[in-house]
């Protein structure tokens, strides 16, 4: 890989360990602030569709005004909401605290699911399609989602640790919390340094400002608009259990500390990233949509098996194989975007794309966090988003099944 390369591979570690430091205590810690599971599930479903609103101009926007640009910006939006949600409950209280909140989230970038958002990853998957050979895109993407699963996991166990750590040594729960927060805007911060470090070599050429666009779009409107739905069924579904609901229901449902919560979630987003990087190989051999469709499926059986088990030891168990196959999915759908529209469509795509399943994720936790407070619902959600997500697949393959990519068409 190139030196730039190697960059925006360190930017998108140190996001993701902030990513997934944050997955592990968010829910917690509203909830020692003060909020309801109504407010935090509002709270959630604005924080990503603040990201949704953001990211979507940023990422249409970013073959024109640059990309390094953009992502500069992106890391000083992680870096101001990390600060204000550490600083809010000792400033305000009661529905002021949550207007606060409320304004960080909307505004700034937060992970409440451990899982990327923001403009970061469409504007880093172009980059590195500037400096990768299409030969080598999806093996590239695949190390690229290694290294963003192994940072989520390192980041949730740590966060774990380290909260367990302090309350040990006798802080209150909310400070303990507020540490991880901290950490989360330092984490933007440093961001901003490495983005400044990476070379004009990642721009695309000068747009044709002749050519009529939508969204930075001009040829791809149609595929990309398909795509964008069907993700954004996917995300929806995939938003009805996000990591920090699911440490959640694992915490009332069976009483684990957190330390025990980002063990697991440690050793889950391992498998994730083991499973990531085998998307390559498979690809080679029955194609993108093929790969993206039947490593799917599985993964989503497996999810709806998980609130069936009778102990905490068989929901684990059922939890870590579905992630040992979840992510296979994920650097075949990235290459497979960015392969099927021309080179200066590639930051708006991916970007679309990316916004459609923030979006579709955006409403899940309105849904999904008042379910997982009332314990005989708790369970829904798996179900439900199972169920969506299988129903994805199916359309995905059904709908796109016969347009290969260009390295596709000529082996």
């Amino acid at each position: 890989m190139t030196r730039d390369a190697w960059l925006l591979f360190a930017a998108r570690a140190v996001r993701m360990s902030g990513y997934g430091a944050l997955g592990v205590i968010l829910v917690l810690y509203l909830t020692s602030a003060g909020l309801d599971a109504g407010q935090v599930g509002l709270l959630l479903t604005l924080t990503l569709v603040g990201d949704t609103l953001i990211s979507l101009w940023l990422t249409t926007h970013a073959d024109r005004i640059g990309r390094r640009q953009t992502l500069v910006i992106g890391a000083l939006l992680m870096a101001a909401a990390g600060m204000v949600f550490a600083a809010a409950p000792s400033l305000a209280v009661g529905s002021t605290l949550f207007l606060v909140l409320l304004v960080a989230a909307t505004i700034g970038v937060l992970s409440p699911s451990g899982a990327e958002v923001g403009p970061f990853l469409p504007i880093e998957q172009s980059s590195l399609t500037e400096v990768t050979p299409s030969g080598r895109r999806t093996g590239i993407y695949a190390w690229y989602n290694l290294t963003g699963s192994v940072a989520t996991a390192v980041g949730a166990l740590v966060a774990g640790l380290v909260v367990g750590g302090l309350r040990a040594a006798g802080w209150t729960e909310i400070d303990a919390y507020r540490v991880i927060l901290v950490s989360y805007a330092i984490r933007g911060l440093v961001l901003i340094a490495i983005v400044r470090s990476v070379s004009q070599a990642i721009e695309v050429p000068p747009v044709d400002t002749s050519v009529a666009r939508t969204l930075g779009l001009h040829k791809s409107r149609g595929v990309v608009a398909r795509l964008a739905s069907l993700f954004a069924l996917d995300a929806f579904g995939g938003g009805l259990i996000v990591q920090s609901l699911l440490a959640f229901w694992f915490h009332t449902r069976f009483g684990l500390p957190e330390a025990a919560l980002g063990a697991i979630f440690f050793g889950a987003n391992i498998l994730a990233a083991i499973s990531a990087l085998a998307a390559a190989r498979i690809a080679r051999r029955i194609g993108l949509i093929n790969t993206m469709v039947f490593t799917h499926l599985p993964s989503n059986v497996l999810l709806m098996l998980v609130p069936l088990m009778p102990t905490v030891e068989l929901a684990i168990l059922v939890l870590l194989a579905r992630f040992s196959i979840s992510q296979m999915d994920v650097p075949a759908r990235q290459s497979y975007t960015v392969s099927i529209v021309d080179p200066d469509e590639r930051s708006a795509a991916a970007g679309i794309t990316g916004v459609a399943r923030t979006t579709g994720a955006a409403l899940s936790p309105l849904i999904a966090a008042p379910l997982f407070a009332v314990p005989g619902l708790a369970s829904v959600p798996f179900f439900l988003a199972g169920g969506l997500k299988i129903l994805y697949d199916l359309a995905l393959w059904r709908a796109f099944r016969a347009r290969r990519p260009p390295e596709e068409s000529t082996t």
